[in-house]
């Protein structure tokens, strides 16, 4: 299980972006998020630097939560 703290995350919006970013890194990822706390957090077989960079390239800068 992967934690990202994503400072930036602050509507339906970036949750759906960063949804869609991590799911095209890996469609079989599930993926959750919690705007209160701006954490998102991924079940998936690829590393957690991959999901890191792949929120970061969506336009979400982050670090391990």
């Amino acid at each position: 299980m992967i934690k990202l703290n994503v400072p930036d995350m602050s509507c339906g919006h970036c949750v759906g972006v960063i949804t869609e970013a991590i799911k095209a890194a890996d469609p079989k990822a599930e993926v959750r998020t919690d705007l209160a706390t701006k954490i998102v957090t991924v079940e998936t077989a690829q590393p957690a630097a991959r999901i890191a960079q792949v929120v970061d390239d969506a336009g979400y800068p982050n670090s391990a939560a």
